[in-house]
């Protein structure tokens, strides 16, 4: 019986090859999630030292000094969050395109698997038969001879 050979396996490659790549663009989209997620903590950061440092202090010119580079401590984070928000957005879509090549890839997988056993099936029955004839073979050489 010849080789086994999966019809729709340049197709599978390429479902697989698709998969990868989703995976890196969502492994992609992550990343700029973590990179914003650790300036937020940095900025956070930045603003209780901030407090820390002004503690005691009265003079006016400190204080102006520390509510302006607050405003400039919310306004970075405000800018950050709405980015957050779009890279989450992103981060859905590159799950959803993940998803679907993953069920695609998947449907393939199994449909090759099933050949494969269909396969195996008919390769264990045709060597059943083959063993089945040599065994007539044998028996009719004993009995005619």
């Amino acid at each position: 019986m010849k080789k086994f050979s999966f019809d729709l396996q340049k197709v599978l490659d390429y479902r697989k090859f698709e998969q990868e790549q989703a995976e890196t663009e969502l492994a992609k989209a992550l990343a700029v999630e973590n990179e914003i997620n650790q300036n937020l903590k940095t900025i956070a950061a930045q603003h209780v030292a901030s407090n820390k440092q002004i503690d005691g202090h009265v003079e006016f010119e400190d204080m102006m000094a520390h509510s302006q580079y607050s405003n400039l401590l919310e306004y970075q984070k405000e800018e950050l969050l709405k980015q957050l928000a779009q890279a989450q957005i992103v981060i859905e879509e590159k799950r959803k395109v993940l998803t679907e090549c993953m069920k695609k890839t998947l449907a393939l997988e199994k449909l090759k698997e099933k050949e494969l056993n269909d396969y195996k099936k008919a390769l264990s029955r045709e060597e059943n038969n083959f063993i089945d004839e040599l065994g007539a073979q044998g028996y009719f050489r004993k009995t005619f001879n």
